[in-house]
């Protein structure tokens, strides 16, 4: 295998949106805090994102690396689970 030369540059990493699905059980106003707390989104960002979620049954709502993907969804998970609330997210190629 060759060894590339310092003016090659790599390739970006993919990315990997995260998505959270709509369900019947979770109240609008904790997916707008789960919104604000793991994806920065200002409180008039995430209740149109929220909405979204609940209108067309999911929303994209964040692009990362596939690592910082897969974390944020475990965390948005676990924090739902330990409220009560069936919320679920997945992780999609963007």
């Amino acid at each position: 295998m060759r060894a590339r030369s310092q003016n090659q540059e790599l390739p970006p990493p993919p990315m990997y949106q995260v998505v959270i699905l709509n369900d019947d059980y979770t109240p609008m106003e904790f997916v707008v805090i789960v919104l604000e707390s793991f994806f920065a989104l200002d409180r008039q960002q995430a209740t149109r994102v929220m909405l979204e979620i609940h209108t067309r049954g999911k929303a994209g709502v964040g692009r990362y690396t596939r690592d910082v993907a897969e974390t944020k969804a475990m965390q948005v998970v676990d924090f739902s689970q330990r409220h009560e609330h069936p919320l679920m997210c997945r992780v999609e190629l963007a």
